[in-house]
């Protein structure tokens, strides 16, 4: 079952380096090569904040 919605998805961008995110257990991560953060989904809502991400 997909974290977020596809459309959604599609629309969300890294808040950081604007790069594309993708699904990745139960996380959106960065596809950016030189970022690849990790921003946590809590309860559905994907969390973008930058102090809220994993550093890869």
């Amino acid at each position: 079952m997909p974290l977020v919605e596809a459309a959604l998805l599609e629309i969300l961008a890294c808040p950081v380096c604007h790069a594309p995110l993708r699904e990745e257990g139960q996380e959106l991560v960065c596809t950016g090569e030189s970022c690849g953060l990790a921003y946590p989904v809590q309860d559905g809502v994907p969390v973008l904040l930058e102090d809220e991400a994993r550093r890869p």
